[in-house]
């Protein structure tokens, strides 16, 4: 008799394939629609090899569509991701990095690598991490004379430091007579319109090594939450396992905004779903957020393209509007 898998892994296996019919769903559903026409049987019979070869729909899903749905699967992922890890390693289900300010820190840092004329890789990705880590230092020095997991002091340090990011950036862009800075403005919502196939190869090589780390310690992000007394009573390496994460999330947020901007409660709002449906296991949760994550921003990237009757909005706007209301929802039951 052969025996049975451990049931971790079954929840596994049935949760990662169920969600990733979902991703892949959402992306026939993302490369589909747009304003030059086609469609999901457009879509299938080009991809199984039967279009007109002097048709520019072909360009247009391969060249244009395809790129921002796989851009915005890997932001989605990363910033759902993000929200995971922060959530585990200060023990408070209202963080997020870009709630704590971690995205706005980024958002400064490649601004600054703009001016200085940095090309994006490993230029402006570089400053946008300092920024983020220079942003999580000065939250952490707020609430170390408190208590880091103490809700009120993390929340309002994070609102605080997110704020004055806020007035940086908008200084930085008032002040410059950088032509390319003034139109800025867009790309700090969230724009995922100038996705080009090799700049989103070259995001998924700085992401994937990253998405696996987090998933490594995934065990040790469960027993985190058990309390640090406990974690250390297992012979995990508490320091170790904290700088490692912390390390690791802030590294793939400042990725992603050196690339596409802020995209705020994208990492509010899966974890918190997800939590609720799979429940509190990590080694479920993190391969749950990267592929739902993936959809979920691919859906809100396809609403902000779809719902304006002309042009487009940024798909910040739509995540905005999604997730703000869900995170008064939540401080409000939180405060009970």
């Amino acid at each position: 008799m052969t025996a049975k898998p451990p049931r971790v892994v079954t929840r596994l296996l049935w949760t990662s394939g169920c969600l990733l019919i979902i991703l892949l769903a959402a992306m026939l559903a993302g490369v589909s629609a747009g304003s030059s026409g086609g469609g999901m049987l457009s879509v299938l019979q080009l991809i199984l090899g039967q279009y007109d070869p002097d048709s520019m729909l072909h360009t247009i899903i391969w060249q244009i569509r395809l790129p921002r749905v796989l851009l915005a699967a890997l932001v989605g992922a990363t910033l759902s991701l993000g929200g995971l890890v922060f959530q585990a390693l200060l023990r408070n289900l209202l963080a997020e990095p870009y709630i704590l300010g971690i995205s706005g820190g980024s958002a400064i840092g490649a601004i600054i690598g703009i001016l200085l004329g940095l090309s994006r890789f490993p230029g402006v990705s570089l400053t946008a991490f300092l920024g983020s880590m220079a942003t999580l230092t000065l939250i952490l020095v707020m609430t170390s004379g408190q208590s880091v997991l103490k809700k009120e002091s993390l929340l309002l340090s994070g609102v605080m430091v997110n704020a004055f990011c806020s007035s940086v950036i908008m200084f930085l862009i008032s002040v410059t007579r950088d032509a390319k800075l003034h139109n800025i403005i867009f790309w700090l919502m969230g724009d995922l319109s100038t996705a080009d196939i090799r700049q989103v190869g070259l995001l998924a090589a700085m992401l994937i090594p990253c998405f696996g780390i987090i998933f490594w310690h995934s065990h040790a992000m469960n027993l985190l939450l058990m309390g640090k007394e406990l974690a250390q009573a297992t012979g995990i390496s508490l320091k170790i396992v904290t700088v490692t994460l912390l390390i690791s999330s802030s590294f793939m947020v400042s990725a992603t905004v050196s690339y596409c901007g802020l995209i705020g409660f994208v990492g509010l709002v899966m974890p918190h779903l997800l939590r609720l449906i799979l429940g509190p296991d990590h080694r479920v949760l993190v391969p749950a957020c990267i592929l739902g994550g993936g959809a979920y921003l691919i859906i809100c990237d396809l609403l902000a393209r779809t719902l304006p009757q002309q042009g487009e909005m940024p798909a910040g706007v739509v995540t905005a509007i999604i997730g703000a209301p869900l995170f008064i929802i939540l401080l409000k039951k939180s405060g009970r």
